[in-house]
């Protein structure tokens, strides 16, 4: 976080985007393994009602993870700050760039064109 203070952005908020991120990645994965579990007991009411009830409770979490998200982000609008790239980046696993140099491969080939030409 190079021009935000650190007191801008609530300590939780991250703990909450990533808990949003994986649980929503866990949540849309395992809609394809229900679908057919619950073609499959569908005979049998009770068991497809306590798989109803378990699939509402992750979507219930899920909704209560984007709030506290939103209130998160909210928190740091209200405070003027602003999130930049490196923190997202944290977030989603990605390496800082703002240290590195990324240099691009030239290619010494003199015959080589660019793609466009």
């Amino acid at each position: 976080m190079n021009d935000i203070h650190k007191h801008d952005v609530p300590r939780w908020l991250r703990v909450v985007l990533r808990c949003d991120r994986a649980g929503s990645s866990w949540y849309i994965g395992t809609g394809f393994f229900f679908a057919p579990v619950l073609a499959v007991l569908s005979p049998w009411p009770t068991l497809t009602t306590a798989l109803w009830v378990a699939i509402a409770l992750a979507g219930l979490w899920l909704g209560l993870l984007g709030i506290a998200m939103a209130t998160g982000l909210a928190i740091v609008l209200r405070r003027n700050g602003e999130l930049d790239e490196d923190y997202w980046r944290s977030i989603l696993d990605y390496p800082d760039v703002s240290g590195g140099t990324a240099r691009q491969a030239i290619s010494t080939n003199r015959h080589s064109r660019p793609a466009n030409v």
